[in-house]
């Protein structure tokens, strides 16, 4: 697993693919999902390549559209499929690595778990929480973005 490389080799791993997509895409756009199930518990992911808990979802890919992705990175991160339309929260900046980074939130209140994911190479762990009882280490634009979209907290535009 990823998840046990030293931090400065993942590091470095991470600015290596980032800079391939730079040279191969000149923007790159991802999507994250804020998959609600029917008891207001909220889905996350915890990757084995990265630290904390985060919101599911990825890369866009060539030819694909953003809901098209993210019903994908759902299925891949949590075995949860859309039973009902997202909603498109926002659109976020994400300087993390690169300043050519976006990220599209929406907001999936109609979802179903086929069954549950257990971890392999990529996902460490994943599950439902209640929102107010989040696990340690949940990441801070996921927290972020669940008071903008649960609380009513100011939208950022930047990740």
């Amino acid at each position: 697993m990823l998840g046990h490389l030293p931090r400065p080799l993942l590091r470095a791993l991470q600015h290596a693919s980032h800079l391939w997509f730079r040279l191969a895409r000149p923007l790159t756009m991802g999507v994250r999902a804020v998959a609600l199930d029917k008891q207001g518990c909220v889905f996350l992911v915890r990757h084995s390549y990265l630290p904390g808990w985060h919101l599911p979802g990825g890369g866009v890919e060539v030819g694909e559209t953003a809901l098209e992705a993210l019903a994908r990175e759902l299925r891949e991160e949590g075995h949860i499929e859309l039973t009902g339309a997202p909603v498109l929260h926002g659109v976020y900046l994400n300087t993390f690595v690169t300043k050519r980074d976006h990220v599209l939130v929406y907001v999936a209140r109609d979802v179903a778990q086929t069954h549950p994911r257990g971890a392999d190479w990529e996902i460490a762990e994943s599950g439902f929480f209640p929102v107010d009882h989040l696990p340690e280490g949940t990441a801070r634009a996921s927290r972020a973005r669940l008071k903008e979209v649960l609380e009513g907290a100011p939208v950022s535009a930047v990740w």
